[in-house]
């Protein structure tokens, strides 16, 4: 399967520059040539695209600039998927057409669960063991919340953020996003009241999607990758790494099958439920590790493991140490 690329608009470039960044000393440190933007925008691999944001991280500057490119971005210069958004009707509209077309943008998928009252919003990157850049996660829900403040003509606020990360900057991003933020996070969230998605939008433009839906339902189509039940499988486990039942007939049931014909199927795919179930643990115990001051009882229960010690193992087998010594160990290169 060819690498899985990401579009990046020399429209941030512009953006970045505005902002006072050095972009060409930017672009020198990401280790992308400027002639990939040709004519206006570079196909990077993931890699590729999570090394323009650490190093934007690195000579950016401002520890709010992530922030800022986020929450900043003027009409015309949003994606497809965010102007589709803002002409929607409500705000969970919005949200619905933001997730479907932020694929014609980026190899993300973007989930909207609503439980407990709550509308809870996740990126979810294909194939990614590490953890995400942290300006890139900023601008993501930055943008996110604009999109949503513009929308409906309001000053909405989030219930919460939750953050993979230690804790840092927790009266900037208090200030920016109006709301609590939770650190040491297994899994970032831009979280809204369920309430707040019948909100309705005075950006609403009916004659516009007519136009915009149908082109971008074709591109839709041309574009995106065949994904496999695997893929499927691998998503539902990586979101329910909250201390969730990991049980097989519990995630057959989120895939819509019986226990019976999933395992049948996965077979056929030449992997299994539990080799799923390690390599999701497996790359999320290491993000937590190396990104959050969880302690390890707290992870294996996020894993779904019912025992530290059966944690301690599995870990062991993955990486040949102990979790306590990995993480001193990235603590180490960092």
């Amino acid at each position: 399967m060819p690498a899985a690329l990401v579009t990046l608009s020399s429209v941030l470039l512009d953006r970045l520059a505005a902002l006072g960044v050095d972009v060409p000393r930017l672009l020198r440190h990401a280790g992308v040539l400027p002639s990939r933007f040709q004519p206006s925008k570079a196909r990077l691999t993931i890699p590729e695209f999570f090394a323009f944001w650490r190093a934007l991280e690195e000579v950016g500057g401002s520890r709010d600039l992530g922030l800022r490119v986020g929450a900043e971005a003027l009409p015309h210069q949003l994606d497809v998927a965010s102007l589709a958004a803002l002409h929607s009707p409500s705000l969970g509209e919005a949200l619905k057409k933001f997730a479907r077309y932020k694929r014609l943008c980026t190899e993300k998928t973007v989930r909207v669960e609503t439980t407990g009252g709550e509308a809870r919003i996740s990126f979810h990157w294909e194939n990614v063991e590490e953890a995400l850049p942290l300006m890139l996660v900023d601008a993501s829900f930055a943008s996110l919340l604009a999109l949503a403040r513009r929308g409906t003509g309001s000053s909405l606020v989030p219930r919460r953020v939750e953050l993979v990360r230690r804790r840092s900057d927790e009266a900037m991003l208090r200030r920016h996003f109006g709301c609590e933020v939770r650190f040491d996070a297994p899994l970032d969230l831009l979280v809204f009241e369920e309430t707040a998605l019948a909100r309705p939008f005075v950006t609403h433009n009916a004659d516009l999607l007519a136009v915009m839906l149908p082109g971008l339902e074709a591109a839709l189509s041309q574009s995106m990758t065949p994904r496999s039940l695997a893929d499927d499988v691998r998503e539902v486990l990586g979101r329910s790494m909250r201390g969730e039942s990991l049980g097989l007939e519990r995630i057959a049931r989120e895939v819509h099958m019986s226990s019976r014909t999933l395992q049948r199927r996965l077979k056929e795919l030449g992997t299994s439920y539990q080799s799923l179930l390690d390599d999701v643990r497996r790359d999320t115990s290491r993000r937590l590790l190396a990104s959050t001051d969880l302690d390890t009882g707290e992870i294996a229960f996020l894993l779904g493991f019912e025992e530290l010690n059966s944690f301690t193992r599995a870990f062991h087998v993955w990486e040949g140490m102990p979790p306590t010594r990995w993480r001193e160990s990235q603590r180490g290169h960092s």
